[in-house]
């Protein structure tokens, strides 16, 4: 079985930053990931904090990022890694069919959309989504709503509403709490409505399609009728396979040091995936960079 000297476990830009530092220094690498390249840099509609784009879609972002992995030749797989087990002088990750041997490993998983509930789960697909890019166009001149009030909310709100008749932004808290320029943008939207101090109480049903979000405002009970429920509330890191290596802080992020190594030898980890103060797709660059930097000075 061939050892690789690096595998780069996610395709988001950590991932596509290290695989390309590492090739870079001559190291024999592949990057594996499970869903499209570019993690949730794909599902995002528009990027306007990103240097080099004053504006650039998600897809044409994760596209380019994929087209200079294909340029420098660096081996692709799609796929999930299921576990990893620490051999010492080599790890071995185990994908559904097959097993790779490797000197290091870079977990550069990113994170995922928080679940709102069960109920909301039984409705994926069926007017519910976590993707406005996705499914947004499903929608057409249609009512929807957004649960969350954070950046990513707000912006999948402003791209729907050039979509569809009206959006109703749901936030739990008093505030919007998303950049300035975001929350101006979104106040200064005709066919976007906040509503602060809300809870969603039900979702309610035709048929097995959603049609309508009952609402506590303010103490009051309300109903809003909406074909689409779009819920950003936030992410968390999809590391459970990772729970023997015992390398995971309480809510499952990866701890690692000042080199990103975590405390198991030649496993380094980078990205939104490991806890940090500021989860953008710059800081993600950066860390794929020093991380890879790190393993090739271990390596060498």
């Amino acid at each position: 079985m061939n050892i690789y000297d690096c595998v780069v476990v996610g395709c988001g830009p950590a991932g596509v930053t290290a695989s390309v530092y590492l090739k870079r220094a001559n190291l024999n690498c592949l990057i594996i990931e499970k869903d499209a390249p570019g993690g949730q840099v794909v599902k995002s509609s528009i990027i306007e904090n990103y240097p080099g784009f004053t504006s650039i879609s998600g897809p044409d972002l994760a596209s380019n990022f994929y087209k200079q992995i294909k340029t420098l030749n660096i081996p692709y797989k799609y796929g999930e890694v299921k576990k990893i087990e620490d051999k010492k002088n080599y790890k071995v990750l185990k994908l559904e069919n097959e097993e790779i041997k490797t000197k290091a490993v870079i977990l550069a998983l990113g994170r995922c959309p928080k679940k709102l509930n069960e109920e909301s789960e039984r409705l994926l697909g069926k007017g519910v989504s976590y993707c406005s890019l996705c499914d947004g166009a499903l929608y057409k001149n249609e009512d929807v709503a957004i649960i969350g009030g954070g950046n990513s909310a707000l912006e999948e709100a402003i791209y729907l509403s050039s979509i569809c008749k009206s959006v109703s932004i749901l936030n739990r808290s008093d505030s919007l709490k998303g950049d300035k320029l975001l929350i101006d943008k979104v106040n200064n939207t005709k066919n976007i409505k906040v509503y602060l101090n809300t809870d969603v109480t039900k979702f309610n049903k035709n048929g097995d399609i959603l049609n309508s979000l009952e609402l506590i405002i303010d103490n009051k009970k309300d109903t809003i009728f909406v074909k689409a429920c779009f819920i950003f509330i936030g992410y968390e890191p999809a590391t459970n396979f990772l729970k023997e290596l015992d390398i995971l802080d309480e809510k499952g992020y990866i701890e690692v040091d000042d080199k990103f190594e975590t405390k198991v030898n030649n496993i380094f980890a980078c990205g939104d995936v490991v806890k940090k103060s500021a989860y953008q797709i710059a800081t993600a660059v950066g860390d794929g960079a020093l991380c890879a930097t790190s393993v090739v000075k271990k390596l060498s």
